[in-house]
Order: C-alpha cells, then structure tokens, then sequence
C-alpha cells in the first residue's frame, strides 16, 4: 500500500443561514485541511511522480481568503457588491465543515482523474477538515479511477 498525505492551511469567511446562533453572522477561521491518498500502487507520471503535493494542496488553498457559500445565499453571488473571484460556491445547504470537506474530496477526485482517467485503481480519498481546534470532521470514499 502507498500513501500520500498533504497538508494545508487556508482561511476564509463564510455563514450558516438559518443557524439559531451566532454562526449566523459573517465569521471567518483558519482552516486545518489534511488529505491522504492511499493505492496499492500509484500510476507515476514521466517524473516518476504520482500526485503532485502542490496541486493536492492548490485544492485547499484555492479557498483562502474566500467567502464560501451555498446557493441559498443570494447576497454573496450579487456581481455588483462581491467580486465572484472572491466567492466559492459548495454543495449542500450551507457552507458548513461538512460541506467543505466535500468539497475537497471532489477536487482531489477530480485532479486524479485528470491526471490518470480509466486506468482502473482503487484510491481510497480520506479528507480531514478542521474548522477550529475543537470541531472536525473526516471524510474517506473508495473511488476507482
């Protein structure tokens, strides 16, 4: 079994519509974000690399000092008072810890099949997503790619 595993920092802005708390309002954190690949044997490319770290990493890191939001939160997606360069949109409901590591597992998905599409290896993707020192949340699939 070989195993990558990445680590990053980011830090962004974002709002729970609906929440009875102060979630509600505008906050921001510094995100803890670890990936980890696993495969029996990974594919290399001409360097006789796998997975670039950086572009792991670019995943994560493509949301700091961003506002995350879903699409329920119409203000944010207005052109006119927000620049869309600033705004990321994720899956779900809200822009919760959840959603995030999601998130982020779609984009390691995504950069894996982009690198090595149809060659048949399972990859075992386990995202961890910390939103403060106290509050964390794991995703970890099997995909075949």
């Amino acid at each position: 079994m070989e195993r990558i595993i990445v680590t990053a920092k980011f830090h962004t802005g974002h709002r729970q519509l609906g929440y009875p708390g102060k979630c509600k309002f505008v906050h921001g954190h510094t995100w803890q974000g670890k990936v980890m690949v696993s495969a029996e044997e990974f594919p290399r490319d001409d360097l006789d690399m796998s997975i670039d770290f950086g572009a792991i990493k670019n995943v994560m890191r493509f949301m700091d000092h961003k506002i995350l939001i879903s699409e329920q939160d119409t203000t944010f997606l207005d052109a006119g008072l927000f620049e869309p360069e600033g705004v990321v949109m994720l899956k779900g409901r809200g822009p919760s810890v959840e959603n995030v590591a999601h998130y982020v597992f779609d984009g390691v998905v995504a950069l894996i099949q982009k690198q090595y599409p149809g060659r048949g290896v399972r990859y075992t993707v386990a995202v961890t997503i910390q939103e403060t020192e106290n509050n964390t949340f794991i995703v970890e699939k099997a995909v075949t790619i």
